[in-house]
C-alpha cells in the first residue's frame, strides 16, 4: 500500500470514492442530496493524503493543517478492514503536530470504535438542538 500526497489527477476518482463511501456509511443521512461536487467543497484549503494499491485509490484523509484538524477520513467500502484507515491516520500524525483533533458524528458507531482503537479519546459531545450531534476527539 502506497501512502502519498494527492495530486489534481486523483480528484475525479476521489470525488467518486467520497460519494460512494458517504452513501454507504451515512445511512442516517439523506443520500439523495449528496453529490460528486461535495468533495471539492468539503476539502477546500486542505492537505489531502491518499492510500493506493496497484493504481487503485483505497481511501483518503484531508487535513486542515493550521489547526491540526482531521476533517475527512474515508476508505472505499471495498477496502474496509485492510488497514487503510490506520495507515492514513499514521500519515496525519507524521504531518501534523499534537494534539490533533477531529469531529465524528455520534451516530457513526463504527468510526467512533475505529478512532478509539487507534488511540483517540472522546473529549466532548456537541451539537445544537435539532442538529446532528458529534464527538470532538483528540489524539495526544
Amino acid at each position: 500500500m502506497n501512502i502519498r500526497e494527492a495530486h489534481e489527477g486523483d480528484y475525479p476518482e476521489l470525488r467518486k470514492l467520497y460519494l460512494e463511501s458517504r452513501c454507504n456509511a451515512f445511512v442516517w443521512d439523506n443520500i439523495i442530496e449528496m453529490t460528486l461536487e461535495d468533495f471539492d467543497k468539503h476539502t477546500e484549503d486542505e492537505f489531502i493524503i491518499v492510500a493506493e494499491e496497484a493504481g487503485i485509490l483505497m481511501g483518503f484523509i484531508s487535513l486542515y493543517l493550521p489547526d491540526n484538524f482531521i476533517h475527512n477520513l474515508f476508505v472505499h467500502p471495498n477496502c474496509s478492514g485492510k488497514g487503510v484507515g490506520s495507515r492514513l491516520l499514521q500519515a496525519a500524525d507524521d504531518k501534523m503536530n499534537k494534539p490533533m483533533r477531529l469531529k465524528c458524528v455520534s451516530k457513526n458507531h463504527k468510526a467512533l470504535t475505529f478512532y478509539e482503537r487507534n488511540g483517540w479519546e472522546k473529549v466532548v459531545e456537541e451539537g445544537r438542538p435539532g442538529e446532528e450531534k458529534y464527538w470532538v476527539m483528540e489524539y495526544k
